[in-house]
């Protein structure tokens, strides 16, 4: 009876996620639609924080200058604090490109007690960029690259729709054999707390944002206290997004436009980048950590455990939702160009996660959470 119990429960878990979170495992919500052009072009200021990123910096600027924008657009590079010829790298990439007067390059300033340092380095480029009045900020990463259309697309959506914040999850890198394993994981485990159907709708409260390509409205951030509103934010981009919803519609896709020249060579890499904020995501809580290691192991282990292990009815019941979990994956995996075959492998995924999560936990309890670049985030909400 109680291995009855536990099929039942394995096989509910999987169809309340699949018709109760908002459907966000369809992927669905993309920028593949074409969008009618404005009737004129607003000016654009984009802006780029960069700390040590030599290796990337040059392909992000290259893509940017070579946007086939209609209107009015700069580009402000806010050096933060490079050692490694990060500026120089940009400076060449823009005297290389079609529109090398399109480049500014800031050096930042020493980072401001009580701010984390990406947004530190955002909030002078934004008061740089302020000087001009553009209608729009782009605020991107350092590695990202742009499709030549992007920023006219993205353009257009934020016009028709009147979105105070328009924002594309960029394709991140799926190459290595880490990635292939891990990366589509991430995206649909992102959409799972973020549902970008509930993100889009106007009636619902859940906002969220990705970071490496946000077009902002300039007068829309102004009126929510500008970068500085949340200037200690680990989850910048998902901060941001409650932040403009309140001014307004936010919009958060799927796109091929905008991808990430980030590798992950190897397991450890990911595990680096997931654990900056995980614990930061249940706001440095032992009691919510505890809960989401317990949810994670009867969400991805519970199914696959009862079929391996169980018998009978029990067994089967663990099939069928091990299957629901697999198509949960499905959709994700074409966006990735992946093998169907992977949904397979979700449990096992979702336990990686599961290690990340305490990682995350254990690095902030030995005073190095959210470290990126030789900063611990975390310090500054202290």
């Amino acid at each position: 009876m109680i291995t009855m119990g536990l099929g039942v429960l394995a096989v509910a878990i999987w169809a309340g996620l699949l018709l109760g979170r908002g459907f966000f495992w369809l992927a669905d919500q993309t920028d593949a639609s074409d969008i009618a052009a404005p009737a004129a072009w607003p000016d654009v200021t984009a802006v780029v924080p960069a700390r040590d990123e030599a290796d990337v910096i040059a392909r992000s600027i290259e893509s940017l200058l070579a946007q086939d924008y209609p209107g009015a657009f700069q580009v402000i590079l806010v050096d933060d604090d490079s050692s490694d010829g990060t500026a120089e790298a940009a400076r060449a990439a823009a005297q290389m490109s079609a529109a090398p007067d399109r480049l500014e390059i800031l050096s930042g300033h020493p980072l401001a007690s009580g701010w984390t340092g990406k947004l530190w380095a955002v909030s002078q480029g934004v008061a740089r960029a302020a000087q001009t009045q553009p209608r729009y900020l782009l605020l991107t990463d350092a590695d990202i690259a742009h499709a030549p259309d992007n920023l006219r697309r993205l353009v257009s959506r934020a016009e028709r729709g009147g979105f105070t914040l328009t924002s594309l999850m960029a394709q991140l890198h799926c190459a290595t054999a880490a990635e292939k394993l891990l990366i589509p994981a991430f995206v649909l485990f992102f959409q799972m707390v973020y549902p970008f159907r509930q993100v889009n709708s106007p009636n619902h409260r859940l906002a969220a944002a990705a970071g490496g390509c946000m077009l902002v409205s300039s007068a829309a951030l102004e009126r929510a206290g500008g970068v500085a509103a949340i200037r200690t934010a680990i989850i910048d981009d998902c901060a941001l997004g409650a932040l403009m919803k309140k001014q307004g519609p936010i919009w958060l896709g799927l796109t091929h436009r905008a991808r990430s020249l980030r590798p992950y060579p190897d397991i450890g890499a990911i595990g680096h980048m997931v654990s900056r904020s995980a614990y930061a995501q249940l706001n440095f809580s032992p009691w919510a950590l505890a809960g989401t290691v317990f949810g994670l192991a009867l969400v991805y282990l519970l199914a696959p455990g009862l079929t391996l292990f169980g018998a009978g009815e029990a067994r089967m019941l663990g099939l069928t939702g091990w299957a629901l979990m697999a198509l949960c994956f499905q959709p994700m995996l074409r966006f990735y160009r992946r093998s169907p075959l992977w949904g397979l492998a979700l449990p096992a995924i979702g336990a990686f996660y599961g290690v990340f999560t305490l990682q995350s936990a254990i690095q902030y309890w030995r005073g190095r959470g959210g470290m990126w670049k030789g900063r611990s985030q975390a310090l500054a909400r202290t």
